[in-house]
């Protein structure tokens, strides 16, 4: 009987450990970011311009705008968890071939930008992002993007704002079904810092949605995108995209998406 005890007690501490280990560095988990020094410069072979903002709290902001010729409006995109502009700069043809002019911001940590996270900071910061367009372009104007944990940005604006539509591109209903994705035995619901409620925040968007999404994505649960879908108003114009072969990073291989993105930002504002 000592034995077992014994066995509980280690198991039990460990448990304890791994729930520890992962309130004090989840961060590290959710927020993978490289730094840039603010001089760094920044070599796409295609127009862009640096971008600051000062946050709240102080903080100083960076993001990239993209230009294209004769724009019909701009995409402010909101980028995934892993990595800076450097590496997400990169996509911003995708959507000047289309017509759109692109403002991609880095979150704080990220790149140049700086400050302390939270999740009421990210959310501000989204916003002043988005105010910033408003000197140059009217909300109809206006799509916002929102890439995996981007989603979690991109979709609160949408419910505070009134942008001529929201693109979510392997979006997830809230964080902890993301975490419970990768160990489902850790009780998230004490851990986590970030809840990223897209599924409250969506609720109360007006705008068109559409959802992209992969059968097969092994980061962001499919299951947890079909949620989100569900909690928007019937009301609102909304679309899934599924991808039966899609993981989390490949749907710009299919020519379905491609189409797809042809055909909604083709559309004048308002557009059916």
């Amino acid at each position: 009987m000592a034995v077992v005890w014994t066995i509980l007690a280690v198991a039990a501490l460990g448990y304890l450990g791994l729930c520890l280990f992962y309130y004090f560095l989840q961060e590290r988990f959710i927020f993978v970011r490289f730094r840039m020094a603010r001089g760094s410069r920044f070599r796409f072979k295609f127009p862009h311009e640096e971008r600051w903002l000062t946050g709240a709290d102080g903080a100083r902001l960076h993001a990239l705008y993209f230009p294209c010729r004769q724009p019909r409006g701009v995409i402010l995109y909101f980028h995934g968890n892993t990595g800076g502009l450097r590496r997400w700069g990169k996509l911003a043809p995708r959507f000047t071939a289309l017509g759109y002019d692109v403002l991609m911001p880095d979150p704080r940590g990220y790149g140049k930008s700086r400050g302390p996270l939270s999740e009421a900071a990210l959310h501000d910061d989204a916003a002043r992002w988005y105010r910033s367009l408003l000197d140059q372009w009217a909300e109809q104007d206006i799509v916002l993007y929102g890439r995996s944990l981007g989603s979690a940005l991109a979709t609160p604006l949408a419910a505070s704002f009134a942008p001529r539509m929201l693109l979510l591109e392997t979006p997830f209903a809230n964080l902890h079904d993301v975490a419970r994705y990768y160990l489902a035995i850790l009780p998230y619901g004490l851990l986590l810092k970030y809840r990223f409620r897209n599924d409250r925040a969506i609720a109360r968007v007006k705008c068109p949605v559409f959802i992209f999404h992969g059968q097969r994505d092994n980061i962001v649960p499919y299951h947890s995108a079909l949620r989100l879908y569900a909690s928007i108003p019937d009301h609102v114009q909304r679309r899934m995209y599924t991808f039966p072969e899609g993981h989390h990073s490949d749907l710009h291989r299919f020519p379905r998406f491609k189409r797809a993105l042809r055909e909604l930002l083709g559309r004048p504002p308002g557009g059916a």
